[in-house]
């Protein structure tokens, strides 16, 4: 039996949208084809009259139409002043339909950063909030409490944006009634058990503390250019973007985006650090401990190490 999947798009980019559309293989249409998923709707694709989409609503708020998968991409604007008249829809605050519409999911996917978290608004004037976290609180819009028709808390995918392949995976885990387990921010352990620094290239640049402090060399990014590798879980050096790269394989540093705090109020390409000693070290590091080992690992660093050199 289909499963049915509204895609509702609220305080963002859309750049979610388009990472799953980016998907090859299988491409969106081969993937709701082969999981016999029917979407009712989703902004970009759907050719619905407004009149037909506002009964589909309707039917969905009633529940006399089927709501299976409730994906929610984009924060909650809750502002001005609580009303969530920021996003409106024909009048109406769209933070209102998503209440409605969540309270008939079996299951329900935050879709990317924002919607995870709150992200880029969460410190603004509009009050964007992710649907059941405030960056790193419990609760967002939804409430701590809250539970799907399935009885599960709304499922985080984080990103900025999501990585087309852990949209696709958490959809066919829910076609073919697979237990997702979830970590502590409610993001599948499947895709969010790793650090970005877990699979990196430069990793052994990192360990011997080989690190650059200008961009185009092949050494760590992570004490000097803001990377945040060695601090933040998501699967970019697990799942590669267009199957071949990632940012830290073209030289670019990780600015943790899959964090629920992100994005940061520093500048993305600086690391703020102490004498060269980054002020925030991975969980359970000691800074004594970190300082003497990164001293003597930059002293016993290979030669072809020290000499690295991108040749360009």
């Amino acid at each position: 039996m289909s499963l049915t999947l509204y895609w509702l798009q609220c305080g963002g980019c859309g750049g979610d949208t388009w990472s799953l559309f980016s998907k090859e293989s299988p491409d969106i249409v081969e993937l709701f084809a082969s999981l016999d998923i029917e979407l009712l709707w989703h902004p970009s694709i759907s050719r619905m009259t407004n009149s037909d989409h506002d009964q589909l609503k309707k039917d969905l708020i009633a529940g006399t139409q089927k709501l299976d998968i409730l994906c929610i991409e984009g924060a909650i604007i809750r502002g001005p002043g609580g009303t969530g008249m920021y996003d409106s829809v024909l009048g109406n605050p769209k933070k209102n339909l998503v209440a409605s519409l969540a309270s008939q999911a079996d299951y329900i996917l935050s879709v990317g950063t924002c919607a995870s978290f709150g992200g880029i608004g969460a410190d603004g004037v509009i009050e964007a909030t992710g649907m059941q976290f405030l960056k790193w609180d419990k609760g967002g819009f939804m409430g701590e409490e809250f539970r799907t028709q399935k009885g599960l808390p709304v499922i985080n995918l984080p990103g900025c944006p999501c990585h087309c392949d852990v949209i696709a995976g958490a959809l066919s885990a829910i076609v073919l009634d697979m237990p997702l387990e979830l970590n502590v921010y409610n993001a599948p352990l499947e895709w969010y058990n790793v650090m970005v620094h877990q699979g990196c290239t430069r990793n052994e640049y990192h360990e011997f503390r080989v690190e650059e402090k200008v961009f185009g060399e092949k050494g760590c990014l992570f004490f000097y250019l803001g990377c945040h590798g060695p601090l933040v879980l998501g699967p970019c050096n697990k799942l590669l973007w267009n199957r071949r790269s990632s940012k830290t394989r073209v030289g670019v540093p990780c600015f943790g985006c899959t964090r629920p705090d992100f994005p940061q109020h520093y500048p993305f390409f600086e690391t703020q650090n102490i004498e060269g000693i980054p002020t925030e070290l991975p969980d359970g590091v000691s800074r004594a401990h970190y300082l003497a080992y990164k001293g003597m690992a930059a002293a016993a660093a290979p030669k072809r190490l020290k000499t690295r050199k991108t040749g360009i």
